[in-house]
């Protein structure tokens, strides 16, 4: 494989002119990228607090194989690679002088980029986290719903819910700033949420719901305080947010969890989300330089 076969850019519009179909054949899959480029070209630089990404490409005789977006100081997030793809694309990067932290991809592709990495730097990869990617088959509610609604979360609920993000993001290990000045330029800013309310009105659980886009729509996040958890509510408000994605159009819904949580995915699996694939997340420790 040629290195010129990979193609970088910062210019998202080019970007999505060359590799907007092939994000938009998988949606499922490619829920991320297609997310995340999409609130590049709607918001800019400014959706993720000023910082644009390296963008590429793999393509070859006019068509698009594969994709990857790397954000400065942070790791490659890259789709489906074969090996010999993968090896190429980390012969490539160490060639322009990236010094990667990280890697997000299916299992497989993040394996075999882990093991090209460590034999063209030195790193040593070690698995952080897999993660379960759920696609909603046949929305089933639970039985018995608890009482309460569902309620779409507004701008007088804007405290409340940077409150619980915070809480969601310290729970799943993010290390995020989250506040009335940083919001914007979060992760967490561009969603619609929804609460759960018990029927005297008291907000219990919470889940969001990333813009449309390719067909597809993400669950993320759904949290419950901890103090509140086992009663139904994360089931509620999930099938809540899942029926008005569907309602909405979205010919895809999914959703990612965390393989090493056995009731978030047993709760998912309840409602009727199937498994799609894993992905793992390396992270790479490079060897000290000797010293003098």
């Amino acid at each position: 494989m040629r290195p010129d076969d990979w193609h970088l850019t910062e210019d998202i519009e080019d970007f999505l002119a060359r590799a907007g179909d092939f994000l938009r054949s998988r949606p499922a899959l490619h829920t991320t990228p297609l997310s995340v480029t999409d609130k590049l070209r709607t918001l800019g630089a400014d959706a993720y607090g000023g910082r644009f990404p390296v963008l590429g490409r793999l393509e070859r005789d006019g068509e698009v194989h594969a994709t990857f977006y790397r954000f400065p100081s942070r790791g490659l997030n890259v789709t489906s690679l074969t090996a010999q793809q993968a090896d190429a694309l980390a012969a490539h990067l160490v060639a322009l002088g990236h010094s990667l932290p990280s890697v997000t991809a299916d299992q497989s592709t993040a394996t075999a980029f882990a093991e090209a990495w460590q034999r063209h730097t030195g790193a040593t990869p070690t698995a952080r986290v897999r993660l379960h990617l759920y696609r909603l088959g046949t929305l089933t509610p639970p039985e018995p719903v608890p009482a309460g609604r569902g309620r779409l979360v507004g701008e007088q609920d804007h405290e409340h819910l940077m409150r619980w993000c915070r809480e969601f993001a310290a729970d799943v290990g993010e290390d995020v700033t989250i506040d009335a000045a940083s919001w914007a330029g979060t992760r967490f800013a561009e969603k619609r949420y929804t609460f759960w309310e018990t029927p005297d009105g008291t907000p219990v659980s919470m889940a969001g719901v990333n813009p449309m886009v390719g067909g597809q729509a993400r669950v993320d996040p759904v949290y419950t305080p901890a103090h509140l958890r086992g009663r139904g509510y994360a089931g509620a408000v999930t099938v809540e947010v899942s029926r008005a994605a569907l309602a909405a159009g979205a010919k895809e819904v999914v959703l990612y969890t965390n393989a090493a949580n056995p009731t978030s995915n047993a709760l998912y699996q309840r409602i009727g989300y199937r498994r799609v694939t894993d992905f793992l997340v390396y992270d790479f420790t490079y060897p000290t330089p000797e010293a003098g």
